[in-house]
């Protein structure tokens, strides 16, 4: 059974920092991307950044590019998104998932996904 398990959301104020956690489980990941989105209230599904799971090659949005990290542990079989200088337009449902889409942005095309974590940056 694929499991896909996000932690470390919380509130925080602006200007200060995240770190997000993926723990996957369940096959083995060789091959796919992973990635991150994140959906504010009344808002679409938004790709947030993307990382090959052996090659670590990574993408960004441009609404986080400079600010946010993505990384992945194979040892441990996570994940990660270290949010720095957060604004609280990044409040949001952030969500990991995995796939292998001929499009990274879209959602629709990843096979698995976590529960979600809240992130809730104050001004």
């Amino acid at each position: 059974q694929v499991q896909l398990v996000e932690s470390g959301g919380g509130l925080v104020q602006a200007g200060g920092s995240l770190r997000l956690s993926c723990a996957a489980s369940g096959r083995t990941f060789s091959g796919y991307r992973m990635v991150w989105f994140r959906q504010a209230p009344g808002k679409e599904r938004e790709f947030v950044a993307a990382i090959t799971w052996s090659g670590g090659i990574t993408s960004y949005a441009d609404s986080v590019k400079g600010r946010f990290t993505i990384s992945r542990d194979n040892a441990q079989n996570t994940m990660y998104l270290d949010m720095n200088s957060l604004k609280p337009e990044d409040t949001a449902v952030y969500y990991c998932a995995a796939g292998k889409p001929l499009r990274i942005d879209a959602a629709l095309l990843y096979d698995y996904w976590g529960q979600g974590t809240q992130v809730t940056v104050s001004s």
